[in-house]
C-alpha cells in the first residue's frame, strides 16, 4: 500500500474560516492548529467534544474536559474580511518571487504575510 501524501493546506494559523459542512456549519472561528500530515485544523471553540481524564497526580484532577477537535480541512473555508464571506485561496507571485495569498473573490490580499 502506498504511502498517504501529506495534504496541501493553504490555512494558517490564526486565520478566519468559516465552517461549510457538519454539525458546526455557519459558525466562524480562527485557526489554532494545523495539522497538515492529517489533514485537519483545530478551530477555537469549535468542535467542542468531552473527554473522560483519569487523575494523574495532585495538579491534574481528572473529570470530564470540554476540548476543540480537529476538522477535516475540506470542511472548513478561508473567511474574507472584505467579501464577508467564505472564499477559496489563491497564490500570487510578486517580482522577486515572494508569494502572497489572494482571495480569489476580490482578489485583495489576504491574511498575516
Amino acid at each position: 500500500m502506498a504511502a498517504k501524501r501529506e495534504q496541501r493546506i493553504r490555512l494558517r494559523k490564526n486565520d478566519q474560516v468559516m465552517i461549510v459542512k457538519g454539525r458546526e456549519r455557519g459558525k466562524t472561528g480562527k485557526v489554532m492548529r494545523v495539522l497538515a500530515g492529517r489533514g485537519t485544523i483545530v478551530v477555537e471553540r469549535l468542535n467542542i467534544v468531552k473527554r473522560h481524564t483519569k487523575p494523574s497526580g495532585g495538579a491534574s484532577p481528572g473529570g470530564i474536559v470540554e476540548r476543540e477537535a480537529p476538522l477535516s480541512a475540506a470542511n472548513v473555508m478561508f473567511f474574507c474580511d472584505r467579501c464577508n464571506a467564505p472564499v477559496r485561496l489563491g497564490i500570487r507571485f510578486g517580482d522577486d518571487n515572494t508569494r502572497t495569498r489572494i482571495c480569489r473573490r476580490c482578489g485583495e490580499a489576504v491574511g498575516n504575510d
